[in-house]
């Protein structure tokens, strides 16, 4: 729990401030005085004032943040002083100071997905088990074994990757063209053709549901015992084996009963030792078991997955970070169109607590899961922030619109009937991201 609070708290922190400097350093640069930079809301805990006047504190209530600006110049202030507050900025440059908040959370994510991709991460190949029948993957000719190598022309290194390149079509259906390469090296182009789903928490997952599952891990060799079957037919420790008889690319499971069922009979394993691939012959011993007469080979079994390192260079992971950043936008984006239309559940929507929940998952699984949750979140933040909803940047941002357009700033009217509605609207979605984050955690 201790853990999960605290992988929690560094994400907002880390989060909330670059948005914050975001809005921070553009009005610096526009000349508007800054009164204030506090992380949360609130009760101030802590703060230090700087030499240009700026109070930074660390405020209470964690769930957000703020930049307070001089708004309007007090009556005596001269026209230097008058000059450096917000309002007295033209138009442009106060959409320039309020964009700017929502882009330092892209420009984060960007960095941020650039530096898994410069660090590199080991991951699983893309390599599929079995379609179930009737699945689009089992319709577009999809076979165990196969490893998906590029999707709709992109190249593809793993499943991570392969899950993103179709998690467009996945969601919201379309055709897809998906080159394999088969266990033996045999290349094959596929096309897939997915049927738009309706989304909900608890749902398959849409992968599984298109019929491509992660496959098994491979039965390995990890000890031979001397004199056995499996010894007397050259079976050594770490081989890898990818056949039994006729069935191909076998688990654990699969492999134990095809040897158990070929008790004194010779059974054809094929072997990868190292880069090379082997025939042996094995005839399992007979035993009498509580299961009746079976065969063993006497070795012992673990598991190998074939995993392959994803790293780039410095250019092209920064590209790559770049576009991986406003897919995820474009996506959610997508994902909140589909929400009001009811063709994705609203309880997809997270609040704080299931957020808390993902930082500790990811944070315990290893750092680059937990850049990866905290770049995922930054967009997710940038986003929300440019909505068109009063009381949000994005609010802010519609009305300097308007007032370009009419040539002139919104009534005073307008703003107060505007500020009631998003306090509304907000009011709503922050209770039913709590009412969905109770949900999970009681169900």
């Amino acid at each position: 729990m201790l853990f999960t609070l605290l992988a929690f708290a560094v994400a907002l922190g880390l989060l909330i401030t670059f948005h914050e400097l975001g809005h921070y350093w553009a009005a610096r640069r526009c000349g508007v005085t800054v009164l204030r930079f506090s992380v949360g809301f609130g009760k101030v805990l802590f703060k230090r004032v700087d030499r240009q006047g700026t109070e930074w504190a660390l405020s209470a209530i964690p769930l957000g943040g703020y930049v307070k600006m001089l708004d309007d110049p007090a009556p005596d202030a001269t026209v230097q002083e008058a000059a450096r507050a917000f309002n007295s900025q033209s138009v442009s440059k106060r959409f320039f100071i309020v964009a700017a908040g929502p882009i330092a959370n892209f420009v984060l994510a960007a960095l941020l997905y650039a530096l898994i991709n410069i660090a590199g991460t080991q991951e699983p190949a893309a390599i599929i088990a079995a379609p179930a029948a009737n699945t689009a993957a089992a319709q577009a000719g999809f076979e165990q074994g196969e490893r998906i190598t590029a999707i709709d022309g992109a190249a593809v290194r793993s499943w991570s990757e392969a899950r993103w390149g179709l998690l467009d079509a996945l969601t919201s259906g379309g055709t897809v063209s998906v080159a394999t390469e088969g266990p033996h090296g045999a290349s094959r182009e596929h096309t897939l053709v997915l049927q738009a789903a309706t989304l909900e928490p608890e749902g398959t997952d849409p992968m599984a549901r298109a019929g491509l599952a992660l496959a098994k891990p491979r039965p390995q060799v990890t000890q031979v015992t001397p004199g056995g079957a499996g010894a007397q037919a050259g079976l050594q420790a770490e081989d890898i084996i990818i056949a039994a008889g006729g069935q191909n690319n076998p688990d654990a499971a699969a492999l134990v009963k095809e040897i158990q069922s070929h008790a004194g009979q010779t059974l054809a394993l094929t072997v990868l030792r190292g880069d090379t691939r082997l025939t042996l012959n094995v005839t399992p011993t007979p035993e009498n078991s509580a299961a009746g007469r079976v065969g063993r080979i006497g070795v012992m079994l673990g598991a190998d997955f074939p995993m392959v390192e994803v790293r780039y260079g410095l250019l092209q992971s920064l590209g790559r970070g770049v576009s991986r950043t406003f897919e995820t936008a474009w996506f959610s984006l997508k994902m909140m169109g589909r929400m009001v239309t009811g063709s994705v559940s609203v309880r997809n929507i997270s609040g704080p607590v299931t957020i808390a929940d993902y930082a500790g998952q990811t944070a315990r699984i290893g750092l680059a899961a937990y850049i990866g949750f905290l770049a995922l979140i930054s967009v997710s933040i940038g986003v929300l922030n440019l909505l068109p909803i009063p009381m949000l940047d994005g609010g802010h941002l519609m009305y300097y619109i308007l007032e370009i357009v009419r040539g002139k700033p919104v009534p005073e009217q307008w703003l107060e009937t505007g500020q009631r509605v998003g306090l509304g609207l907000l009011a709503a979605l922050m209770g039913l991201a709590f009412f969905n984050d109770f949900t999970r955690l009681f169900s």
